[in-house]
């Protein structure tokens, strides 16, 4: 019987095209292989994790997350979790569509609202070994919502799309919400994606992120290199240890 709950971690950079989405569902594989139970959770109103689940059309579900949000914030009964749950083996997925917008909106006027998807969660931890959560490009309530429920925070930079400044601002929000909302919250650490390591580019933005935050942020040995099977994997709704066994150990 499992007696320990999830750890919560939130995949976040508030630049669009760092591979958040494509990091998320296949750590959620690469953590399934390994024999764990993992809770995806889409919370970006963009949909795109749960199109890699394989969920069409997103915006024809009858329940997403925009639809748990409103239940927490009227105290209305959550839906039972078959219903909003999609599942592929060891990995369930609650899914998100164009709706989460109108939900982040409504969060503004709600007392407490940074703590709202913690509130949905923590019911949920004991059933899973991790939860992973895929965050929207931004730095608004969604994202603070996601860091509220985490245990640490894995920062995907492009060095292509890298700027000091942008990250600095993350990192700002999540030393605020560490101080007043989530004190056990930490930074898992900096993974660098779609890597091109023969490039001027990419060798200038990895000394610059050493140089920056090597001394305080953990900067994963492991770098994902820049692949058309990611892309490929994702158009056909499989992880990268599925659709391209080279990167499995197994």
């Amino acid at each position: 019987m499992k007696t320990t709950q999830a750890t919560t971690i939130t995949i976040a950079n508030q630049k669009g095209g760092t591979g958040k989405t494509t990091t998320a569902y296949n750590l959620a594989h690469a953590l399934s292989y390994e024999g764990k139970k993992v809770l995806l959770v889409d919370f970006d109103p963009q949909g795109n994790l749960t199109l890699c689940f394989g969920i069409e059309q997103p915006d024809k579900l009858s329940i997403s997350m925009c639809t748990l949000l409103d239940s927490i914030m009227t105290e209305k009964p959550l839906p039972a979790e078959e219903e909003f749950l999609h599942s592929q083996g060891n990995i369930a997925l609650i899914p998100s569509n164009i709706e989460l917008s109108v939900s982040e909106i409504k969060l503004r006027d709600e007392m407490g609202s940074e703590k709202t998807l913690a509130a949905l969660l923590e019911p949920m931890k004991e059933n899973y070994d991790f939860i992973l959560i895929d965050t929207n490009p931004s730095l608004g309530l969604l994202t603070i919502n996601a860091l509220a429920a985490s245990d640490s925070v894995l920062i995907p930079v492009n060095p292509q799309l890298w700027s000091a400044t942008g990250l600095t601002q993350l990192l700002n929000i999540i030393v605020k919400v560490k101080k007043r909302i989530n004190p056990r919250i930490n930074i898992e650490g900096i993974l660098m994606t779609m890597c091109d390591i023969r490039t001027n580019l990419y060798k200038e933005a990895y000394h610059l992120i050493q140089d920056h935050y090597g001394e305080i942020i953990r900067i994963f040995d492991s770098q994902i290199p820049m692949s058309v099977k990611v892309g490929e994997a994702n158009f056909y709704s499989q992880s990268l240890l599925s659709y391209h066994p080279i990167y499995s150990d197994k």
